[in-house]
C-alpha cells in the first residue's frame, strides 16, 4: 500500500499492490497493520456495498452519533467522490475534495469521521464497497444537499439520478455538523 495523496487534513488516497499474470490478478485489499502505518488505527465492524447504474448520485451522507469513518474501494467501474469536511473544529470546515476512482487503478480512499460522503456513478454497474468504523444508526443519519448552491460541487453531469431522500437533504449552512 502506498499513500498517493492526503487532502483536507485527513482524507487519504492509497494505491494497492495488485499482482497480474496470465490468470488475471490478485490484490490484498485490506490489512490493518498497513493502515496503522499511516495513522489509521480504527476498527471496522461493518462493511457495506452498493451497486449503481451510470449517472446515479448518492449522498452527501453522514451520521452524527456515532460518527463514521469510511474505507472506500471501487470494485467495478468508475466513480466521482465528493468528500465534504463537516468538522466544526477543522481548519477546512466547509471545504470539499473531489476524487475520481476507477476500479482498474486499485485505489482505496480513507474518509475519517467528520466528512459527508457522496458519489456519482460514471459507469454502469458501479460497485462500491466501504468498511465503516461504527454501525449504521438510522436515527442520526444526515444528508447534505448534493446540489447546494453555496458549495457548487463540481459533479460531472447536470441531471443525475437522485433518491427522494437525497433530494430533500439540508443545505450546508443549516446542517447539523460534527
Amino acid at each position: 500500500m502506498k499513500l498517493i495523496v492526503e487532502l483536507l487534513n485527513g482524507l487519504k488516497l492509497f494505491a494497492l499492490n495488485p499482482y497480474f499474470d496470465e490468470r488475471g490478478n490478485f490484490c490484498e485489499t485490506f490489512r490493518e497493520s498497513e493502515l496503522q502505518l499511516f495513522g489509521i488505527s480504527d476498527s471496522f465492524p461493518q462493511e457495506n456495498q452498493s451497486i449503481s447504474q451510470k449517472d446515479v448520485l448518492r449522498g452527501l451522507h453522514y451520521q452524527l452519533s456515532p460518527a463514521q469513518g469510511k474505507l472506500i474501494r471501487v470494485i467495478q467501474g468508475k466513480a466521482q467522490f465528493i468528500e465534504l469536511d463537516i468538522r466544526q473544529s477543522s481548519e477546512t470546515l466547509g471545504q470539499f475534495a473531489e476524487i475520481v476512482i476507477d476500479a482498474e487503478d486499485f485505489n482505496i480512499l480513507w474518509v475519517p469521521p467528520g466528512f459527508a460522503n457522496g458519489f456519482l456513478a460514471l459507469t454502469d454497474n458501479l460497485i462500491v464497497s466501504y468498511k465503516v468504523t461504527n454501525y449504521w444508526n438510522p436515527l442520526t443519519e444526515q444528508t447534505i444537499l448534493y446540489n447546494d448552491p453555496d458549495l457548487q460541487f463540481p459533479w460531472l453531469i447536470n441531471n443525475p439520478i437522485v433518491s427522494k431522500k437525497d433530494k430533500q437533504g439540508s443545505p450546508f449552512k443549516s446542517a447539523i455538523l460534527l
